[in-house]
């Protein structure tokens, strides 16, 4: 695969991050201060932020124990632009970004908990697409050169020993660019990310889930091996040192909102359509189970965590920044 692409996209992340640096890296020595008034967290239209809506509503209704503001973007640059002005303390992003940013501000960010696994699918009207050998010769649409759904298809095809230059990635900017290509072409190939894939399907009676890349990871990691992580929390230094408590607090509650999408998938269905995420709760609704919505902390995150960014840092340094991140990336409460 060429580089001019990927260096393009980390260019503009990097970019970001130069600026970043005089922000997150600045820890102040001014002392801890008054806890603030709101929280301020961001997160991804998709899976990230659909395990924050139960959150969204206690905070609303008044039911947490400190006030958050959720802000949803529809890319990861959006963001990072907010975390370099110090509109964002916290931010769901996906996991190889805050490893980048990691890096180029030169530790200013820390990863607090794991918020989603696996969420790619292959979707397609071809009912002979079964393996991954199926793909040798065809078109596969995805978004993002140089991101996670491209790192992890080239990362399965190669693991499967099949050259990733004997298919031919196109890519698109946007998920809904890849499902409205294949609402118009069902015979062709998607690599999409939930729920877009189910929308996909939903749209179109023509179009289903032919393959799950979470399972295809696993098989190609085997029983020792490492998870697909697809969505990271971090959180500012600079807030993290001011602010430890609102930042434990935060983690109380977004397990307790995990947990709860999980027991009332209806209810978190209802939230997730409210919200905007998907196009009605019917979508919602099947959605959800392929997900994989979780909440990982402590050593249990560091471990997937770690090992999810050697597996992509063997394949490409610039996919985590150009170097692993160190100990202090990890937070243990």
């Amino acid at each position: 695969m060429k580089k001019t692409g990927k260096r393009k996209l980390f260019g503009r992340i990097l970019a970001l991050a130069v600026l970043a640096g005089l922000v997150l890296g600045v820890n102040g020595g001014c002392g801890r201060q008054a806890e603030p008034a709101s929280v301020r967290v961001g997160g991804l239209k998709g899976p990230t932020t659909m395990g924050l809506v139960f959150l969204q509503e206690w905070s609303t209704q008044g039911q947490t124990s400190q006030a958050y503001t959720l802000t949803m973007a529809a890319a990861a640059e959006e963001l990072l632009s907010l975390l370099v002005k110090e509109e964002l303390d916290i931010a769901l992003l996906p996991a190889n970004v805050a490893s980048v940013l990691y890096n180029r501000t030169e530790g200013g960010v820390t990863v607090i908990d794991i918020n989603t696994l696996g969420v790619l699918y292959l979707v397609s009207g071809d009912e002979e697409i079964t393996e991954l050998e199926n793909l040798r010769g065809r078109t596969v649409y995805l978004t993002g050169k140089g991101t996670t759904p491209d790192y992890v298809l080239q990362y399965l095809l190669k693991a499967n020993g099949i050259d990733p230059l004997s298919c031919v990635l196109e890519y698109r900017s946007e998920a809904t660019e890849v499902a409205a290509l294949l609402e118009e072409q069902p015979q062709a190939v998607g690599l999409l990310p939930q729920p877009f894939a189910t929308a996909a399907c939903a749209q179109s009676q023509a179009l289903d889930i032919v393959m799950d890349l979470n399972e295809q990871w696993n098989l190609a990691q085997g029983e020792e091996g490492h998870s697909m992580v697809t969505g990271v929390t971090l959180v500012r230094n600079g807030f993290l040192q001011e602010h430890p408590v609102a930042v434990d607090t935060f983690l109380q509650d977004h397990a307790a909102s995990v947990t709860a999408i999980r027991e009332d998938p209806e209810g978190g269905a209802r939230l997730v359509a409210a919200a905007g995420i998907t196009a009605g709760e019917a979508v919602a609704r099947e959605a959800l189970p392929y997900c994989n919505i979780t909440y990982m902390e402590g050593k249990e995150m560091r471990q997937a965590l770690s090992g999810y960014l050697q597996v992509l840092f063997e394949q490409d340094p610039l996919a985590v920044g150009g170097a692993l991140p160190g100990e202090d990336f990890y937070y243990i409460p």
